[in-house]
């Protein structure tokens, strides 16, 4: 029997397998219900308030929410490696107080000490990874023993919230380039970094680490260089948080370092990012920090008690974790 060309092409194009939509949906389902919440919060605060749709609205959300995207950006880091990191708290709060005891009006004190509190912050993260690769420590307890260290720390440098910096400093976290302040150009940078981070090497090594130790381990991948850059970023993500933080407050705080651990794993937890490892994307973690922010906003226009603004982030938690949840075991019985 003779089989023509056009009937061999059309019995290759069958066998070969089709886009699998359901698969992808799973996959997304996470960062999709993210993407719902936020679209619902603002069509509600926008209902309520007006000139919600602005450039001027958009600057102010992007600044309230700037600190907490730092520290979340270098949180989801460690998440997709499969840690955790609570150091990040002392961090900033230590960062705030150097800034804040250190700055000068001279530009060239100023930015030797924000390198210094950068490269700080990195050195103290990398310590946490190597201490959790060579003693085989949990990250929970290394990383909640630092943040006692660094926070007691910034106690001493600066035992209650005060000092200054300059005010020219603080007007660069107001500076705008085509109707578009800083803060909102730095989410600009955030997702040009994670788009250019997430193909590299150690990006690529990071999440299939994440997602499996022991084989990346088996594959040759140095967990202790893993960690070392892992733990090393998140901790120069949260300086660099605890510097954007010094240009809204204008001052130190040897505490506020507290208000931005849990949020900054609910931010990637809302925005999709696996608490097991492996899987998660920056995009996800900043809608995370937007839902966080808004909702405060959305609390005060509501002319509600402050209280409730903890239960409603508690609720979009829980909602986030259960749609991940559900997607993991839909998609694990799919490959079953």
């Amino acid at each position: 029997m003779v089989v023509s060309v056009a009937e061999r092409s059309v019995e290759t194009k069958m066998q070969q397998p089709g886009i699998d939509w359901r698969g992808r949906a799973l996959d997304r389902a996470p960062f999709l219900v993210a993407c719902l919440m936020l679209a619902l919060i603002v069509a509600i605060y926008g209902s309520l308030q007006s000139g919600v749709f602005s450039l001027d609205e958009l600057n102010l959300d992007t600044a309230a929410a700037m600190t907490l995207m730092l520290a979340a950006t270098g949180q989801t880091i460690v998440l997709v490696r499969g840690g955790i990191d609570l150091s990040i708290g002392g961090m900033i709060s230590l960062g705030t107080v150097i800034a804040a005891t250190r700055f000068t009006d001279d530009p060239s004190t100023v930015v030797l000490w924000a390198i210094i509190i950068l490269a700080l912050g990195f050195l103290i993260g990398a310590l946490n990874g190597l201490l959790i690769s060579l003693l085989k420590l949990q990250p929970f307890l290394v990383t909640l023993a630092s943040w006692s260290i660094l926070n007691g720390i910034a106690m001493i440098i600066l035992p209650t919230d005060g000092g200054s910096v300059p005010s020219w400093w603080v007007g660069l976290g107001y500076a705008q380039l085509f109707g578009l302040t800083s803060p909102v150009w730095m989410l600009v940078a955030l997702l040009l970094f994670w788009w250019w981070f997430r193909a590299t090497r150690i990006g690529i090594t990071i999440q299939a680490t994440g997602s499996n130790e022991k084989s990346a381990f088996l594959s040759g991948v140095s967990i202790t260089h893993v960690n070392l850059v892992t733990y090393g970023l998140s901790g120069l993500f949260a300086a660099g948080a605890a510097l954007f933080l010094t240009t809204q407050t204008g001052a130190g705080s040897p505490t506020i370092g507290k208000d931005y651990i849990l949020p900054s794993v609910a931010a990637a937890v809302i925005g999709g990012v696996s608490l097991f490892g492996g899987r998660g994307h920056l995009a996800g973690t900043l809608i995370g920090a937007f839902v966080l922010t808004l909702i405060g906003n959305l609390v005060f226009v509501l002319h509600v008690s402050s209280y409730w603004q903890p239960v409603a982030s508690g609720v979009i938690l829980l909602l986030s974790v259960l749609a991940s949840s559900v997607a993991e075991k839909a998609a694990r019985g799919r490959v079953q």
